[in-house]
């Protein structure tokens, strides 16, 4: 039997304490946020972990090299299938709108200098009222946000009845490498519909999807104690090697450096 999830009231504001707050958490597994709205505006990184909301619709699930924004009034729903670390930046609505952040909900591509900062603010929380230089480091912060690239979903879903049949398959078959005209004849279908339909839908070749769900499923594997090897074999690489070289090039350091920086 699973475990019941644990529910986690979102903390409610009359008003931010700043133009731009600064708050992290602690999760621990099959953590709960119930949906709930608030008037400014919203962003999320997880430090360890994948972090999972559903807003607008969709469902999203960004790791540590991403953060999600969700634009004022966003109903949004928070889930945590594993335990995480992370951290939001509420940003007042005219100042979300007057540095041009998206109208929309979308993971952004957080560079090593954000990264790094926001790393700081996890060691150092501020405490209000901020002084001048945690103002000044929080607004440089937000103008990086206003220009990082907008990745939509790092790992989209689809409707279509047979690219969402084959990737629920996927997730529950990680280590499955089957090319994809053999998942096509499994469901029904032909490799150049399904090839058409995951760039339609999910903006990028079944290959890549495949490459960012391992890696999705490797992060919890890596926290848990797993070695590198056993991580790789579990999700279908013959070689430690092949897998390193995927997950640096996807999450911009090696699985060892991730389970660090976890830890």
């Amino acid at each position: 039997m699973s475990p019941k999830p644990f529910i986690h009231q979102p903390i409610v504001f009359e008003q931010l304490p700043e133009p731009v707050f600064y708050l992290s958490r602690t999760m621990p597994c099959d953590t709960i946020y119930p949906p709930h709205i608030h008037r400014w505006g919203e962003f999320v990184y997880s430090f360890c972990g994948v972090l999972e909301l559903q807003a607008e619709g969709s469902l999203f699930r960004v790791p540590p090299n991403y953060g999600l924004w969700l634009p004022p009034e966003t109903e949004h729903k928070g889930l945590n299938r594993h335990a995480s670390i992370h951290c939001s930046l509420y940003i007042e609505p005219d100042l979300a709108a007057y540095k041009g952040l998206p109208t929309v909900t979308c993971a952004l591509t957080i560079n090593a200098m954000v990264r790094a900062m926001l790393n700081h603010l996890c060691l150092q929380p501020p405490q209000t009222p901020y002084t001048a230089d945690e103002s000044r480091l929080l607004e440089v912060i937000v103008d990086q946000l206003a220009v990082a690239p907008c990745a939509g979903s790092y790992l989209p879903t689809s409707d279509d009845p047979a690219l969402s049949k084959v990737l629920a398959y996927l997730e529950d078959h990680p280590g499955n490498n089957s090319p994809v005209r053999q998942l096509a004849e499994r469901f029904g279908t032909t490799e150049r519909t399904l090839a058409r339909k995951a760039q339609r839908d999910l903006g990028m070749p079944l290959s890549e999807w495949r490459q960012r769900l391992k890696v999705v499923q490797a992060m919890p594997m890596l926290q848990a104690g797993a070695t590198v090897e056993s991580v790789a074999l579990d999700l279908g690489y013959s070689t430690a090697s092949a897998f390193i070289a995927m997950f640096r090039r996807l999450l911009e350091m090696t699985p060892d450096e991730y389970r660090k920086n976890a830890e």
